[in-house]
């Protein structure tokens, strides 16, 4: 049976899965990128969504906190010749060199928004996240308003492994 075609989460070892397409997609298109967007992708992993938002037209910054997926993601990008750039690190903290970011893609569950993360976001930005605990969390889009408040709209309940913080390396 070949389970690349069906839509559900698919293991790519470290514990972490690859979104099923339908999320993948619903996430990407929550964004609302426009050509020449500045995103920061949380959660790497294999580097599928990346190298589907640049070639959306977006430069992506994505950031992993799995060694081995980040160098295997950069290599593989690298060969599509995507406008990505990817290190290993704590996404919880972003990227602040790169920063502000027109959209921000994570793709592990958090129980809040990461500080960080809003403060690294444009104005009238969206960042797509799960937000819950361990088990069931609700695919959330945060938008920053110009005043800097934030709001939060739930959009369905999701499943997604928890986003790991206080990773050292890169960060």
């Amino acid at each position: 049976m070949i389970v690349a075609y069906q839509d559900t989460p698919l293991p790519i070892g470290f514990d972490k899965t690859v979104s099923q397409p339908f999320i993948g997609a619903l996430m990407i298109d929550l964004l609302g990128l426009e050509p020449g967007a500045h995103v920061l992708e949380v959660g790497t992993g294999l580097g599928y969504q990346a190298a589907v938002m640049a070639e959306m037209g977006a430069e992506v910054w994505s950031v992993e906190v799995v060694e081995e997926f980040a160098e295997a993601a950069t290599a593989r990008l690298e060969a599509l010749g995507a406008n990505v750039h990817v290190r290993v690190g704590d996404g919880s903290r972003g990227w602040p060199d790169h920063a502000l970011f027109d959209a921000i893609l994570v793709t592990a569950a958090a129980a809040e928004v990461p500080p960080a993360l809003i403060e690294q976001l444009k104005p009238g930005g969206r960042i797509v996240l799960p937000l819950g605990g361990q088990d069931i969390q609700q695919l959330s889009v945060v938008s920053r308003q110009p005043d800097g408040d934030t709001a939060i709209r739930s959009i369905m309940p999701v499943r997604f492994t928890q986003l790991e913080v206080g990773a050292s390396a890169g960060a």
